[in-house]
C-alpha cells in the first residue's frame, strides 16, 4: 500500500485499520489520525512491513483518546491481527466472585457482569483460582453447598457438621457473625492479610474468654492458615506500607513475558503474567500496552500506584482511564532510586526466568518458538521442520570424523544421526572435511534413505559455510544453509549461490550476510541446540574410535599429564595448532589443569618446535 492509496484522513482521536485483503493485519489507536496513519509510511522495520502488505485501510473516529484506547483493546481481542501483539493464549481469565446476597457464597467465573456481586482477578488460570477458593473455603465458614441464589433445605449438610459453615440455608447462621466472615474474606482476597490476621485474632481471643476453646482453636488453625497461604507468595519486603503493582517484562524474539506483582500494606501478596506473542520487533511500550489492555481492563482491583519498567507514551491516558474505571486516582510511575526500582528489578528478572520457562515447555511439546522464529529472521518460505546440523572434529590430525544430526519440530532424531570417516586427509582440513561430508550425505545412499532438509547448519564461520555451499552445488542440490560461528554465536548466512530465496527478498538479511541476535532469541536458540548436539555427537564417535591408542599422544612422555588432563586438553583445544598458539594462561583455565602443569606443557612444545626447526 502507498501513501497516496489512504483514504482522506481527519485530525481527530480514533482507530485505524490496516487491512490485507478482507484480513484485519493490524490495529492502532492515534491522538491525531492523520498523523499517526502517515508515520507508517515514513518508519521502517514493522511499520514499514504493516504498509507494504496491507491492501486498503479503514478507520472509525473516536470522541477522545480514551475511547479510542478502548475500542483499540476489543478490537485486537476480537480479531487477532497479525502484526500486533498478542497473548500466546487467547481466554477469558477466572475470577473469584463473592455473591450479593443475605448471605453471600464464593464462587468461580470467567465472565464479570453488573450483577451487585464482587469480582476479584483476574488468576492466571483455573488451578490458581481453585487453589485460592479451595484454601479460603477451608479457613471461613462461608456457605457452600446450597447453590446460587441460595435455596432453602431441611436439613445442615456435612460442612455444618464440620464447622466449615454456618448453615444459612436452614436458618442457623448468626447474620453479625457472617457479616465479618464476608469482611475478612473481602479483606484477604484484597491483599489486606494483617487486618486479616488481627481480626481472626480478636475473635479468637473473644472465644477464649466465653470458654469456647474448641472455637478458639478453629480460628486460631485458621490464623495459621492465613499466614502460611500469603506468606510463601511474600517474595519481597518494602518499608512502606503503600499498595502498588509493579511490573516487569523480558522478550525472546517472538515471544515476550510481561509480570505483575501486587503488594499490599508492604507486602507481596501474588503476582500474574502473560505469554505474548507477535512481539519480534515491537518495542517495549507495545508489550507493555498490549498487557495493560488484557490485564488492567479486567481488573478488579487496581491499587493507586503501578510501577512500570519503562515509559509508555499514553501513560497518562492509562492513567486517566484506571482512575475513571474505579473512580479514583490511579498513578503510573517508572521509580528512578530506592526500594521501588529493586520492586521493578525483581519483575524484571521474573518475567526472564518465566519466558525461558514457556520457551522450554514449548520445546518439550514440540511445538519449538525456534522454527518460526527462523522462518522470520532467515526469511524462509516455510517453517524449517527439519534442520540437519554438521560439524568436523580430529584429535590432533588423527582420526577424521564429521557428525551430522537431525532435528524435526525442534527435537532431536537420534535414529536419524549420522557419522563419517573423513577419507584421503593426512593433516586437519576443516573445509576440506565438510566438503567431502556434505557431498557424500547427498550423492551417496544417504540421498536415497532421508528426505532434503529444509534448513542445515554448519558449525563454523564463514569458510566452512563456503566449503558446505561449493559441496552443495557440485552434488546438485539447493537447500537454505547458515553456519553459526562460536565466537558471539554469530548466524553467518551464505554467499551468492543457493541464497536466492534471501536476495530476491530484498531484505536486510539478504545484505548483512551476518545475523547476530539477542541469547534468548529463540532462533537462536534453536540453532545453538542443533550445534551442541552435533559437536557432541562428533566428539562421541572420536572417543569411540580412539579406543586405547588414542591415549598414546605428544604428552605420554611428559612428567605430570596424566589420561584425565590428555582427555580434558583433547576436549578443549581442536587442534595443535590451537594448542601451540594458547598462552600459558589459557592453557592453565582448562578444567584440571592447572598453572603449574601448563607451563610443563608450553616449555615441552617449545622445545619440540626448536628442535623441528
Amino acid at each position: 500500500m502507498r501513501l497516496d492509496d489512504l483514504p482522506v484522513l481527519p485530525l481527530e482521536p480514533g482507530v485505524y485499520i490496516f487491512r490485507k485483503e478482507d484480513t484485519i493485519i493490524y490495529v492502532g489507536k492515534a491522538k491525531v489520525l492523520r498523523n499517526r496513519v502517515t508515520s507508517h509510511f515514513k518508519a521502517g522495520g514493522k511499520s514499514g512491513k504493516i504498509t507494504e502488505t496491507a491492501t486498503s485501510l479503514d478507520f472509525i473516529v473516536t470522541r477522545n483518546e480514551m475511547e479510542a484506547l478502548v475500542l483499540e483493546a476489543n478490537l485486537i481481542k476480537q480479531h487477532r491481527p497479525h502484526y500486533n501483539v498478542l497473548l500466546k493464549d487467547d481466554k477469558h481469565y477466572p475470577f473469584l466472585k463473592l455473591t450479593a446476597e443475605q448471605y453471600p457464597t464464593l464462587l468461580v467465573t470467567r465472565r464479570v457482569i453488573k450483577d451487585g456481586g464482587s469480582y476479584y482477578g483476574p488468576y492466571p488460570d483455573a488451578s490458581a483460582v481453585h487453589r485460592v477458593k479451595n484454601l479460603i473455603d477451608g479457613m471461613f465458614a462461608l456457605r457452600k453447598n446450597s447453590g446460587y441464589p441460595m435455596q432453602k433445605k431441611n436439613r445442615p449438610c456435612l460442612n455444618y457438621h464440620m464447622g466449615r459453615c454456618l448453615a444459612p440455608c436452614v436458618n442457623r447462621a448468626d447474620k453479625a457473625q457472617y457479616d465479618r466472615i464476608v469482611e475478612d474474606v473481602k479483606a484477604l482476597l484484597e491483599g489486606k492479610v494483617a487486618r486479616v490476621t488481627e481480626s481472626l485474632k480478636d475473635q479468637m481471643r473473644e472465644a477464649a474468654k466465653r470458654q469456647d476453646f474448641e472455637m478458639a482453636g478453629h480460628i486460631r488453625d485458621r490464623i495459621q492458615a492465613v499466614e502460611k497461604l500469603f506468606g510463601a507468595e511474600q517474595h519481597a519486603m518494602t518499608m512502606t506500607l503503600e499498595d502498588l503493582d509493579f511490573l516487569g517484562f523480558a522478550v525472546a524474539g517472538e515471544y515476550a513475558m510481561v509480570q505483575v506483582f501486587r503488594m499490599r500494606a508492604g507486602r507481596v501478596i501474588g503476582r500474574d503474567k502473560r505469554f505474548l506473542s507477535g512481539a519480534a520487533e515491537s518495542t517495549p511500550e507495545e508489550i507493555l500496552t498490549a498487557f495493560l489492555q488484557d490485564y488492567y481492563t479486567q481488573a478488579t482491583h487496581i491499587p493507586p500506584l503501578i510501577l512500570l519498567p519503562t515509559e509508555l507514551e499514553d501513560q497518562e491516558l492509562w492513567a486517566d482511564f484506571l482512575s475513571k474505571k474505579v473512580d479514583r486516582r490511579i498513578e503510573l510511575r517508572i521509580p528512578q532510586r530506592g526500594d521501588k526500582t529493586d520492586l521493578v528489578d525483581m519483575a524484571q528478572r521474573n518475567a526472564q526466568n518465566s519466558l525461558e520457562s514457556e520457551l522450554l515447555l514449548l520445546e518439550k511439546r514440540g511445538d519449538h518458538p525456534g522454527l518460526e522464529a527462523l522462518r522470520e529472521v532467515l526469511a524462509l518460505p516455510d517453517r524449517p521442520w527439519r534442520i540437519e546440523g554438521y560439524d568436523n572434529s580430529n584429535l590432533f590430525g588423527t582420526h577424521i570424523v564429521s557428525g551430522m544430526v537431525v532435528f524435526e519440530g525442534g527435537r532431536s532424531r537420534k535414529g536419524q544421526h549420522r557419522r563419517f570417516k573423513v577419507q584421503g586427509l593426512e593433516h586437519p582440513d576443516d573445509y576440506t572435511s565438510m566438503r567431502q561430508t556434505i557431498y557424500r550425505r547427498f550423492t551417496g545412499s544417504l540421498s536415497d534413505k532421508l528426505p532434503l532438509p529444509d534448513l542445515m547448519l554448519i558449525d563454523g564461520g564463514r569458510g566452512q559455510v563456503n566449503a558446505a555451499l561449493d559441496a552443495l552445488k557440485e552434488a546438485g542440490i539447493k537447500v537454505p544453509l547458515v553456519g553459526l560461528a562460536k565466537r558471539e554465536e554469530r548466524i553467518i548466512l551464505p554467499s551468492l549461490y543457493g541464497a536466492q530465496w534471501w536476495l530476491e527478498t530484498g531484505t536486510e538479511v539478504g545484505k548483512n550476510r551476518e545475523l547476530l541476535l539477542s541469547e534468548t532469541h529463540p532462533a537462536l536458540r534453536m540453532l545453538i541446540a542443533v550445534r551442541d548436539e552435533v559437536h557432541n555427537y562428533a566428539i562421541t564417535y572420536h572417543r569411540k574410535l580412539r579406543g586405547e591408542s588414542m591415549f598414546k599422544s605428544i604428552f605420554d612422555d611428559l612428567p605430570g599429564i596424566g589420561k584425565k588432563r590428555q582427555e580434558a586438553l583433547l576436549e578443549h583445544f581442536t587442534s595443535m595448532a590451537d594448542l601451540e598458539a594458547a598462552s600459558v594462561e589459557e592453557i592453565a583455565r582448562v578444567p584440571g589443569v592447572g598453572m603449574g602443569a601448563a607451563k610443563s606443557i608450553k616449555t615441552y612444545l617449545e622445545a619440540l618446535n626448536q628442535n623441528s626447526g
